[in-house]
């Protein structure tokens, strides 16, 4: 690509971000969103971060690994156990990483 195109892709990405992202602040109060769509959008950065998150925890080189070997899904796993039972997000992104890190240690030896 030569410079005029890339920064051309450049304007013309930035322009539809703007204009998507100012929709709802230029006309959020014209539309009217149903009560059940509302409930359902509560769901949509769970949804989301899961579906980040998933990916990272299931796969090993690429390929599903869904047994005790993968320390990543382990971690996972008890890290949502500690986060039923205390119910706080802060201890339980320290407590998972702290036991992904001592799963690790002990993987190396």
């Amino acid at each position: 690509m030569s410079d005029w195109e890339i920064w051309l892709t450049i304007a013309v990405l930035a322009i539809a971000t703007a204009a998507t992202r100012s929709s709802f602040w230029l006309v959020g109060h014209h539309i009217n969103i149903p009560k059940r769509v509302q409930e359902m959008l509560r769901y949509a950065p769970a949804c989301a971060l899961a579906a980040i998150v998933a990916p990272d925890l299931m796969l090993v080189n690429g390929s599903p690994l869904l047994d005790l070997s993968n320390i990543k899904l382990l971690a996972g796993i008890v890290a949502t156990i500690f986060y039923l039972l205390r119910r706080n997000m802060l201890q339980t992104i320290l407590f998972g990483m702290g036991f992904y890190t001592l799963l690790r240690l002990m993987h190396v030896f």
